[in-house]
């Protein structure tokens, strides 16, 4: 059976709606840096997803060719996850979702090194016919957050926002919003086969002690 982060890892992907506290451990990614409308047409978030998913897949199907990577285990490709942010705004103004910022993500099994990553590359670059030098390999630990499972359309994420800003205040936390922390969603359902109003979104925000 192929490993399976989402149910293996439960405190990371399936939280409740209601908002919780968690710590979370460093972790290896893969990662596009961009910024725009996510929605628009040919905008550099959806070029972003096509260029994660190839890499991604290449290290998941290594297993049938000739390049044998170290302590390899199957897994099941992690759900897409993106930080977001806007220039000169704290938190996220979603009437000017042109301002936006991304890193899009994908999580790597910690047996990828920078040796693999490097041959991911270059194997997808060839058979996928991709530009692919803007995808990074970068080891990330959030650390303090809370978070919460959103239902629905993106543009209601405002509410369950709220009720994570709601819990910071009442548990004595702070928001901790800076240049190396940022508002996290992981996408937990697929937008083109899931209806809007049972899309499943984690939010996470970065927090720290008074």
């Amino acid at each position: 059976m192929a490993y399976n982060f989402r149910k293996e890892q439960k405190e990371l992907y399936v939280p409740g709606k209601n908002p919780s506290l968690i710590n979370v451990p460093a972790m290896k990614y893969l990662t596009v840096r961009g910024h725009g409308d996510p929605n628009q047409e040919n905008s550099e978030y959806k070029k972003a997803i096509e260029k994660l998913y190839a890499v991604a897949y290449t290290i998941k199907m290594s297993k049938k060719g000739t390049y044998q990577i170290p302590d390899y285990f199957d897994f099941v490709v992690p759900p897409l996850e993106g930080l977001w942010w806007q220039d000169g705004i704290t938190g996220i103004d979603y009437a000017h979702k042109e301002m936006f910022n991304f890193i899009a993500m994908i999580r790597l099994p910690d047996f990828v090194t920078q040796d693999v990553f490097d041959w991911a590359i270059q194997e997808a670059s060839e058979k996928k016919q991709l530009d692919l030098h803007n995808v990074e390999f970068l080891s990330m630990q959030e650390g303090l957050c809370v978070q919460a499972l959103h239902i629905g359309s993106y543009d209601d994420e405002p509410a369950t926002i709220d009720k994570i800003h709601k819990f910071i205040e009442e548990h004595g936390l702070q928001v901790d919003i800076n240049d190396d922390r940022h508002h996290h969603e992981i996408y937990l359902s697929d937008p083109r086969r899931t209806k809007v109003e049972n899309l499943k979104t984690v939010l996470r925000i970065p927090v720290k002690n008074n």
